[in-house]
């Protein structure tokens, strides 16, 4: 029987601190929810210094954005069909050069008098010919002896000319008018067959070589306007039209390949060169524009807020804030196209959204300009 008394006490005592501690806990929620409560209403009646802008309608030309690489129209690492060595170079590395010009010659050797030999050859095969001719006119020889000499002539003009062709291999020259490049040879070298020489790249006009997303394929077409910007010139944009559409879709990135034509008059721009491309694909349209820093992104919606006048918490008129959902288009530069939720003249807040709520009071500080261009250019460093 005192067991069971000591067992009752115990489960007494077990819910008295279950109790407790419970208890300890809501008190401890409501003390927090007081303070948190406290602080808020403390931060809601302090005015916050915000940046702005005043939303207007500016116009939007619709775009495509890519990146590509510039590549010759012609260009090629020039080498000899046959090994030797280096006779003559008649360029200089960085030449500008003709088509058909003589560029370098490999060591001739006895090839002179080997082409001396067959062309005796086939002047001796050409009267042999000819005489036979008459001869058999004559009846003074079979038909099978005017064959064979025939064939002796064929033989000999082959022989010559394959002589004649093995020397040309030995004199390099440019296939088309353009740039070369450094030179990476020196007379009295070794080359063996196929070792590059020089290059040889034609810069005007230049292609620039892209990718769209297979989406975009109804939006680009051969001579639309392409505009290329290069970190090499800030500031500057070459134009362009496109000259070609692939005509498949890589399988991997499900992307088009697509070629534009650039002319480069001034020589600045040269293969290799990695560019940003713009393509108009469409007419001007008119549309509310903001800073992208304007925008608040949330996983539930993209909002904005807007200033205007108002009553703070303490029912004095004041400048006030309230966010508003908006429907964002694309963007250009630091400019983001708005499509709904914000109309002109609509003052919008641009820097210091973290501070602030719905109702909140605010004051405005343009002092120090946030970024806002269509077209912003990296400082030059």
């Amino acid at each position: 029987m005192s067991m069971d008394r000591k067992t009752i006490k115990r489960l007494v005592l077990m819910l008295i601190g279950v109790g407790i501690l419970f208890g300890g806990l809501f008190a401890w929620g409501l003390l927090r929810s007081y303070f948190i409560s406290k602080f808020l209403a403390g931060f809601a009646q302090q005015v916050q210094t915000v940046a702005t802008v005043t939303a207007s309608k500016a116009p939007w030309q619709p775009q495509l954005q890519s990146v590509g690489s510039l590549r010759a129209i012609n260009g090629a690492a020039l080498s000899a069909e046959t090994a030797g060595i280096v006779d003559t170079i008649n360029f200089q590395s960085g030449e500008d050069v003709k088509k058909g010009a003589l560029l370098l010659t490999l060591r001739p050797n006895n090839d002179p008098a080997v082409l001396a030999e067959l062309q005796a050859a086939l002047k001796l095969s050409q009267i042999t010919y000819e005489r036979d001719k008459k001869q058999f006119a004559a009846r003074a020889i079979s038909a099978e002896q005017l064959d064979t000499d025939r064939a002796n002539l064929q033989s000999a003009r082959a022989k010559v000319a394959a002589q004649q062709a093995l020397m040309d291999e030995k004199q390099i020259h440019a296939p088309f008018s353009g740039q070369l490049g450094i030179r990476k040879v020196d007379v009295g070298q070794y080359l063996p067959v196929g070792t590059a020489i020089v290059t040889l790249e034609q810069l005007n006009p230049l292609y620039v070589d892209f990718y769209v997303p297979q989406q975009a394929l109804e939006r680009v077409r051969v001579g639309q306007l392409v505009h290329v910007m290069l970190d090499a010139y800030p500031g500057e944009t070459f134009n362009g039209k496109i000259a070609s559409i692939g005509s498949s879709v890589d399988t991997t990135t499900r992307s088009l390949e697509v070629r534009a034509r650039l002319n480069n008059p001034d020589l600045k721009l040269r293969p290799g060169m990695f560019g940003n491309i713009k393509i108009d694909t469409g007419k001007p349209v008119s549309y509310i524009t903001l800073p992208q820093t304007a925008i608040v992104y949330n996983s539930y919606g993209d909002l904005v807020y807007l200033v205007e006048h108002g009553t703070n918490e303490k029912g004095k008129p004041d400048l006030v804030v309230h966010s508003v959902f908006v429907k964002l288009g694309q963007t250009r530069g630091d400019q983001v196209a708005v499509l709904s939720g914000v109309k002109a003249g609509d003052v919008v807040v641009t820097a210091g959204q973290m501070k602030l709520r719905g109702g909140v009071a605010v004051k405005i500080n343009n002092s120090v300009t946030l970024p806002n261009s269509p077209n912003p250019n990296p400082p030059n460093e």
